[in-house]
């Protein structure tokens, strides 16, 4: 492991964080949109976007059992985001005739947005950034205490 990994480590997880705040927020205030997207000609509502991220080189089992059989390799590269998905889960269709988007029967298709799961995901993100925040600060001070030794 090289001297920087730390820091890279947690820039690549303070980036993907960030990433999943936005795309959260975005989620959260389209959480009413019955207007998002035209398919075949009729408006759908906003679907729910998730950021799918992955580890950025050797998983952490895969590091821990190496270190475990005392042999070399299995490197960390922190994370890396794989991609933004959208999800398939079917719409809230609600009772609304006099909506301008209702259908013939009255029924009104929402977003497939739970507001209370957005702010789990948006408190378990924030935890996350301010976490590898934490350890970017520590791995900074260590560098810094070892640059003092050369004085």
């Amino acid at each position: 492991m090289g001297m920087f990994d730390a820091l890279n480590n947690s820039a690549s997880a303070l980036t993907a964080q960030r990433l999943k705040m936005d795309v959260v927020s975005s989620n959260i205030a389209n959480a009413d949109s019955t207007r998002g997207k035209l398919v075949n000609g009729k408006w759908e509502p906003y679907r729910r976007k998730m950021v799918v991220t992955e580890p950025n080189g050797s998983s952490f089992s895969t590091m821990f059992q190496t270190a475990v059989d005392g042999r070399s390799g299995g490197t960390g590269g922190g994370v890396k985001v794989d991609g933004i998905v959208v999800d398939q889960t079917p719409f809230k269709m609600v009772y609304q005739p006099d909506h301008p988007d209702a259908d013939k029967n009255g029924y009104v298709k929402l977003p497939n947005v739970d507001p209370l799961k957005e702010m789990v995901d948006l408190v378990s993100s924030t935890r996350s950034y301010e976490a590898n925040v934490t350890a970017l600060n520590a791995a900074k001070g260590m560098y810094l205490k070892a640059l003092e030794i050369g004085r």
